[in-house]
């Protein structure tokens, strides 16, 4: 097992839990997982695939996904296949061959394809050892995103009585993972809880108020890193990336109203790191297995909370950093609502409003976010300050609120319990709308005597005190207010209540940790792998994670087996992309700041850094195009560079950029004119000769005046 895991997939050591998940999967033992994304879930059934014989099924629901994860099992030297729509029956024709010469050990299907006839007189004739059924918590009807055909897979177990099956999900109540181990009809299984903690994660709720000039404050600190947007309409999703896109973001739209192509084009460009933001809709899982993505923002409030949590875990895959942000606003809530009310089953409707009155306690709670998710999902929190959360980071200010919850429960008993939260306000404020005066409550003790507080304040009150269990809610389509025992021990003066004092809620941004990384050659590092997945058509990440990079950034490896002993660096990896990483390193090691070879009468001074590293990639062979690529800079912008380098004598010839005949034009047009201003030596020449054929002219005349004169 060591061996395997050291060999294919580059870990010296297993996570927690994963060691004896195999072992129990390598005893063919039926098997239930439940471990957070980006836990290791994928190795529980990967890695004993490769010890076991025979062809292992997993089954997925998303096409989208397939291609990524057999990629990235094939970069390990595995020998992994899928079987779906989007291949030509000639390309099925020959996995399906694959399989029947015992050529393939690891199979990925989604659950339509699974149980066709074919798929199942394939794998009849096929020697299946295991069955994994991923993302599993889709096969039951009290899941966020449950899947009606995942039910069929419970048939497998009558068709192959004797192949153990391992059902795995990040995302689970307690309700669900008991109807997923009874449709599945695992039998004497063992059932793993990792636990629903991501330590990575910064959570933050932020007041919807000025929402896109907060989200462009946010993103301009996080330029050039990836990141997902969540939004509930298309609509909304088309005309934010569209204001992203004039801000000079590289965003791209992801929903179902975009073509097929359209669709997987632009996600193709996410995964590839030729966009840094996708801009999505909540209701279309984008079914990605990025892992370098450093920010999940939600625009809109998503609908419950373990579609909240689900989609936050599609941050951080590789154990680095990533902030979680939602912008919350009580319109949001409102529009779900209506939704929810169109629903045909009160049974629907139930459900779904208690899903969303978890998401807005989430909100609103003044307690700490990881606590509330964990506790939601059943699990007991390590503390009560989780140190990566708003509320933890910069606790609310609080206050004697006994007088406030006093009036606020004296309202709602003289209103007889029989009135939700904005009449019961609207009562205490002193107002005088149209329900207000036709029930003549105008008249009772209560009108007015809390106007010292804004309806927003007193509506925080009576959330919290909610939360608290000060006080209660009964009813699920038209939920009023009640009182409860705590609620009498208030209003007889025998409890005092603390609550969060009314504040202008502020962003917080987590704060920056420190890292011994050395940022120069993780950038480097970062473009050799662009470079490298470009040409085998692959996502960078496919190549190595950012966390590997950073590690090989810290550690300077030197020689191939400090390289393999880089996390995540396995003997197929080494192999293919060892030498080209160990000569970046050495690369880096070995640069020194250029000095600038023209006269201080020049003016230039130094080389910056960014042009020393366009000086590299010109050096290593590169054209301009390729070096913008490289460092995905425009070619205006490396132009810029090269003019600075040629004044600064590291480039002795322009000859390659522009032939010699127009050199000597434009030489002639800069000694009538002058060099100072491109317009006149532009019109002097004509359309003939290009501006950025000027630039480098001009600079190669500055460099021979420099030297000259030394």
């Amino acid at each position: 097992m060591h061996q395997t895991l050291q060999k294919y997939f580059g870990y010296t050591e297993f996570r927690a839990l994963q060691e004896d998940i195999i072992k129990d999967v390598l005893d063919k033992k039926d098997t239930f997982v439940l471990m957070p994304t980006g836990g290791g879930k994928s190795l529980c059934f990967q890695l004993p695939a490769l010890l076991m014989e025979g062809l292992t099924v997993v089954i997925s629901p998303l096409i989208s996904l397939m291609k990524d994860q057999v990629d990235s099992l094939r970069s390990n030297g595995i020998a992994a296949a899928y079987l779906n729509s989007t291949q030509s029956p000639h390309e099925a024709s020959e996995i399906t061959s694959a399989i029947l010469d015992n050529q393939i050990k690891i199979l990925y299907v989604a659950p339509e394809r699974l149980l066709m006839s074919q798929t199942l007189g394939l794998l009849n004739q096929a020697k299946v050892s295991l069955f994994a059924v991923d993302e599993a918590h889709c096969i039951s009807e009290w899941g966020h995103d449950f899947r009606p055909e995942y039910r069929r897979i419970k048939t497998l177990r009558s068709r192959f009585p004797q192949v153990p099956i391992i059902a795995l999900t990040a995302t689970a109540t307690t309700k669900v993972q008991e109807d997923i181990t009874t449709q599945l009809n695992l039998t004497g299984y063992n059932t793993y809880v990792a636990g629903f903690d991501r330590p990575n994660l910064f959570y933050q709720v932020w007041p919807k108020k000025d929402a896109y000039s907060q989200l462009l404050g946010f993103l301009k600190k996080q330029r050039g890193t990836s990141g997902i947007i969540y939004c509930q309409s298309r609509n909304t999703v088309d005309t934010l990336t569209a204001k992203l896109q004039r801000s000079g973001f590289r965003a791209l739209p992801y929903h179902a109203g975009l073509s097929d192509i359209q669709r997987a084009k632009n996600q193709e460009c996410f995964i590839k790191d030729d966009t840094d933001i996708i801009v999505a809709t909540i209701a279309f899982g984008m079914g990605i297995d990025k892992p370098n993505v450093r920010f999940v923002i939600h625009y809109d409030l998503p609908k419950n909370l373990e579609g909240y949590y689900q989609e936050t875990g599609r941050g951080g895959r590789d154990g680095l950093k990533c902030d979680c942000i939602l912008f919350f606003s009580h319109g949001d809530r409102y529009k779900i609502e209506y939704f929810i009310n169109k629903k045909n089953s009160r049974k629907e409707q139930d459900i779904a409003m208690a899903q969303l009155r978890a998401m807005t306690n989430y909100c609103e709670s003044s307690s700490c976010r990881r606590e509330l998710l964990l506790s939601y999902f059943g699990e007991e929190p390590a503390g009560k300050n989780c140190g990566k959360c708003d509320v933890c980071i910069s606790p609310r200010e609080n206050f004697d609120g006994t007088a406030a919850a006093q009036k606020l429960l004296a309202c709602i008993g003289e209103l007889d319990q029989r009135f939700g939260m904005n009449h019961v306000i609207d009562v205490l404020i002193g107002s005088k709308n149209k329900k207000i005066t036709a029930k003549r409550h105008q008249l009772l003790k209560s009108h007015g005597c809390g106007a010292e507080y804004s309806k927003p304040q007193w509506q925080a009150f009576a959330r919290e005190m909610i939360q608290l269990g000060l006080l209660s809610v009964e009813g699920a389509r038209y939920p009023v207010l009640t009182l409860n025992r705590d609620s009498r021990e208030i209003l007889d003066g025998h409890c005092a209540v603390t609550l969060v004092k009314p504040a202008e809620e502020v962003a917080v941004i987590r704060p920056q940790e420190n890292t011994s990384v050395e940022t120069k050659l993780f950038d480097r590092l970062k473009r050799l792998r662009k470079t490298l997945a470009d040409r085998k058509n692959l996502p960078p990440y496919i190549i190595f994670s950012d966390s590997s990079l950073n590690e090989m950034a810290s550690k300077i490896p030197r020689t191939h087996q400090e390289f393999l002993d880089i996390t995540g660096v396995g003997e197929n990896k080494m192999i293919k992309y060892g030498d080209a990483f160990l000569a970046e390193i050495a690369s880096h090691i070995q640069v020194k700041p250029v000095q600038s070879k023209s006269s201080p009468k020049a003016g230039q001074g130094s080389l910056s850094a960014t042009q020393q590293e366009t000086l590299g990639l010109y050096r290593q062979g590169q054209t301009i195009q390729q070096i913008a690529n490289t460092r995905n800079l425009s070619a205006s912008t490396i132009i810029a560079h090269i003019e600075k380098l040629v004044m600064a004598g590291e480039i002795d010839s322009i000859d390659e950029w522009v032939d010699t005949q127009k050199q000597q034009a434009i030489k002639n047009a800069i000694s009538d004119v002058g060099h100072e201003y491109l317009s006149p030596i532009k019109e002097k020449l004509g359309d003939d000769c290009l501006y950025n054929e000027i630039k480098l002219v001009r600079a190669a005349v500055m460099a021979e005046a420099a030297f000259s004169s030394v």
